[in-house]
């Protein structure tokens, strides 16, 4: 019996061992039948144990907030302040600590909305699963399972939950997740002893977040969500993505800050306490030059920029489902994909029949509708669909009807064949569909004038006519057949020997708008490759209909052949290879990554989970099967060539306002610190207070918080590019020194044309400082000469007047005697235009300088 008054989501009944009783047994205790729960039942049942999914992360808000905590230079600086505090520096202790606290939580806000998005977005990501409930089949998302559900499980699913399997037929799970194991385990429905209990030897039992790699089966629900075995694992260790291309060059961008930030601040320490500044000053003056330097609002920018551009991708059907890899979509310049649905319609549909005579035999059409997937799942397979479409026509229900189904020896991509065992007149029949080479493998005769003669006779026929049908962009199946002894199971060893009867012919037409789709993607300097497991004729064909130009064709045995520096020179200097098993579509895309290149992979099918995780960006469909959805970063709405241009190019404004933030933060910064460093050597004083350093880096950040929504050149847009962290270091030490000499320049003027107070010297610098540091950013933010000729967005306008308005203002406000300032004179504002200006003048050529010399 079901546990009465159970908390929700309590455990079943830890103590029962499901998997030692007979399937009767366990539809009694469990409450439930062969017809699956009834409506009451199901929500009385949802209402106890709570939706199948697992729990929210706890905290999540705080753990996020925590995280803006996490630099190591803002806790020596908290500590500075405490220090401060100690010594009677309360004011300064206390404005210091609030402007850190205010860049800390500009950042949480940006990332905490940014993952709000990304929460949103999974939602359009849909995983259904097919049970039995009220005697009917249909369809329900898998949140939705409650125990005592029966559910049917099929190649390509995640089992949605932990089931006690109640029917197998020749089914295979890989349950690494679980147990670490990479070989698949055969699932049967027996029960077991009682005394086994180790998880790895449930043989009759399909857990939760496993896969299905071939076969079928249905079992009862006996746990969901959080009491899953997954749901246990799950809220103990979160697995680690590979690092993407992306992360791993802001990695080793921020190695080289880290270089820098501790030798400037060291130095600036030094020169000050030498020139015997007060120790605690020194300090906290070089910890905030630090921090200066550290742009640490680039996370929140990437988490904006991402998110911004993931809710744009989202409107034109592509979902993001892992943030980070938007920065690699758009920057893969090789996409590897199979032809059907993507290059073709998808849509397939039996054109033609016919027997090795060239004529239609009726036997042939007939055995064709009984060999389709029996599967009781949510999905037809398209061959099946067109089978049983086109038959329709010739084949009536009551002549299918004298078969009987007696077993099935489901589809798998080693094979490349199905079949099915039928029985009519007391004869059982198995009836064999696939690949032509894989059944003509499996055949040793042939029926040809309504005799069964030697296939050995008939082989060069046969293959020439496959060819001859497959140059002319058919999809050719092949059918054979053979009477078999009665049996409780069959197994695929007797596919042997079979009689081939002939060939399905299925057309699938190119897309109407492929050519223009593969157009743009090579102006994007993207080169398609396709990866199929169907032959090089039809290939050839669907490639020559849609404008590709192939270079050259490979076929899967011949990859087999080769070596790894081989294989790198192959897959370079071919566009297509055919016959492919999911393994050899993974060596080919591994190959490509180790030639240098950026890697897509799109597919939709259990065959193409290899591929999926050896790229560097995985792209599937909405439709596609679970495991290949889980495993995409990419998710297209519809299989479309276009929709994938479209994010590519949303990708590609992503990683250039990226770019143009650590270009400008990183020449900034690193021209304040150069500056810094040059005055602590002449002047007697600190030529700005740490408050005022902490303040300009806040103002300057927000400013800069426009960024991620500013235009892009189209030039930008053209071609895949990479973070270039050697290009970053040139850029920051061209660009960061010129602004220092107007940082020098700015000390003279201020000591020497208006003999300048300590409070007015800084007050100058300061002014001077964010003034050029913002305006510039309308002349680095584009590569276009003259600048004009590239227009920001409002926002980035915007953002940088009103900055620059408060800049300005602040010495004129009550707040400036508690920040260290004062006013200046007029004449200071009328010098400060003039070197603003020249300042302009002299980045702007320079700017055309450097792209002609470095191009990135």
């Amino acid at each position: 019996m079901l546990p009465q008054n159970k908390m929700r989501g309590e455990l079943l009944n830890n103590e029962e061992t499901w998997w030692s009783f007979p399937a009767e047994e366990i539809f009694s205790k469990l409450k439930t039948s062969k017809e699956g729960l009834i409506e009451t039942e199901i929500k009385s049942r949802y209402d106890i144990y709570g939706k199948n999914v697992l729990p929210r992360e706890k905290y999540k808000s705080l753990k996020l907030l925590l995280r803006q905590f996490k630099s190591p230079l803002l806790w020596i600086l908290l500590v500075a302040v405490a220090v401060s505090a100690a010594l009677g520096e309360v004011l300064n202790a206390v404005i210091i600590l609030v402007m850190i606290l205010l860049s800390s939580l500009l950042s949480f806000y940006d990332e905490y909305t940014s993952s709000r998005l990304v929460e949103n977005l999974s939602k359009q990501i849909h995983y259904e699963t097919t049970v039995i409930r009220n005697g009917k089949k249909k369809e329900i998302d898998i949140s939705d399972l409650v125990p005592g559900d029966l559910v049917y499980i099929s190649g390509g699913n995640r089992i949605p939950a932990d089931l006690r399997l109640i029917h197998t037929n020749n089914l295979e799970i890989n349950e690494s997740v679980l147990t670490g194991e990479s070989l698949t385990v055969h699932k049967q429905s027996n029960q077991i002893s009682k005394s086994i209990t180790r998880l790895q030897s449930l043989s009759n039992y399909g857990f939760a977040g496993t896969i299905v790699v071939s076969g079928e089966g249905m079992g009862i629900v006996i746990t969901t969500g959080k009491n899953t075995e997954f749901g246990k694992i799950a809220q103990k260790t979160v697995e680690e993505r590979p690092q993407t291309g992306f992360q791993k060059g802001i990695s080793s961008f921020s190695k080289l800050l880290a270089k820098t930030i501790i030798i400037l601040t060291v130095l600036i320490f030094l020169i000050n306490a030498v020139l015997k500044h007060s120790v605690l000053d020194s300090l906290l003056f070089a910890l905030a030059i630090a921090i200066g330097l550290t742009p640490e609002l680039l996370p929140a920018v990437i988490n904006v920029s991402l998110s911004k551009g993931a809710h744009a991708m989202s409107k034109k059907g592509v979902i993001v489902k892992r943030l980070i890899a938007i920065e690699d979509f758009g920057n893969i310049d090789i996409l590897c994909t199979d032809k059907t649905g993507t290059l073709t319609e998808g849509n397939l549909s039996l054109s033609d029949y016919q027997n090795i005579e060239g004529k239609k035999d009726k036997n042939l059409l007939m055995y064709s509708n009984l060999c389709i997937n029996q599967t009781k799942n949510k999905k037809i397979e398209p061959i099946d669909k067109a089978i049983i479409s086109y038959s329709k026509k010739y084949i009536k229900e009551s002549e299918i009807s004298k078969f009987k189904i007696i077993d099935e020896l489901p589809f798998d991509y080693e094979r490349k064949r199905m079949s099915v065992i039928v029985r009519k007149d007391n004869k059982n029949i198995l009836i064999s569909r696939g690949s032509v080479l894989k059944i003509l493998d499996a055949s040793s005769k042939v029926l040809i004038k309504g005799k069964v003669s030697p296939l050995s006779k008939y082989k060069n026929i046969i293959d020439i006519q496959y060819k001859e049908l497959s140059a002319k962009g058919y999809r050719v199946i092949a059918v054979a057949y053979k009477d078999v002894s009665k049996k409780i199971e069959y197994d695929t060893n007797e596919e042997s020997s079979l009689i081939f009867l002939g060939f399905l012919l299925f057309s699938d037409p190119p897309k109407k708008n492929v050519k223009s789709a593969i157009d743009r993607l090579s102006l994007l300097g993207i080169e398609l490759k396709i990866l199929t497991g169907d032959n090089e004729l039809i290939t050839e064909h669907v490639a020559d209909q849609v404008g590709i130009k192939l270079k050259g064709i490979v076929i899967g045995d011949e990859i087999e052949k080769l070596n790894d520096t081989q294989l790198q020179k192959v897959v370079e200097n071919n566009t297509a290879f055919c016959r492919l098993t999911p393994l050899q579509k993974a060596k080919i895309i591994k190959a490509l990554k180790q030639n240098g290149h950026e890697v897509g992979y799109m597919g939709d099918g259990i065959n193409d989970v290899p591929a999926l995780h050896e790229a560097d960006v995985g792209i599937s469909v909405n439709d596609a099967v679970d495991i290949t959805k889980e495993d995409s970063d990419i998710i297209l709405t519809k299989k479309s060539l276009d929709s994938l241009t479209q994010g590519v190019i949303e990708g590609r404004k992503i990683f250039s306002n990226t770019m143009k933030y650590i270009f400008i933060s990183s020449s900034s910064n690193f021209g304040n610190m150069v500056s810094a460093a040059g005055a602590s050597i002449f002047l007697p004083f600190l030529p700005m207070l740490p408050i005022q350093i902490l303040l300009v880096n806040l103002l300057y950040d927000t400013s800069q918080l426009s960024i991620p929504t500013d235009y892009v050149d189209e030039d930008e847009l053209k071609k895949p590019k990479k973070l270039n962290v050697d290009g970053i270091k040139k850029y920051m030490m061209i660009f960061g020194p010129i602004s220092s000499v107007y940082d020098i320049l700015t000390y003279f003027i201020m000591i020497v044309l208006f003999g300048a107070s300590i409070a007015l010297f800084r007050t100058g610098w300061f002014i001077e400082s964010m003034i050029t540091q913002l305006f510039v950013v309308f002349i680095i933010r584009t590569k276009k000469i003259p600048f004009y000729k590239s227009k920001p967005s409002l926002w980035v306008v915007l953002s940088i007047l009103l900055v620059a308005i408060i800049v300005i203002a602040i010495p004129f406000s009550p707040l400036a005697g508690l920040l260290g300032f004062e006013s200046p004179p007029l004449l200071f504002f009328v010098v400060l235009i003039l070197m603003v200006i020249t300042y302009l003048i002299i980045v702007e050529f320079v700017k055309g300088w450097f792209f002609r010399k470095y191009e990135f």
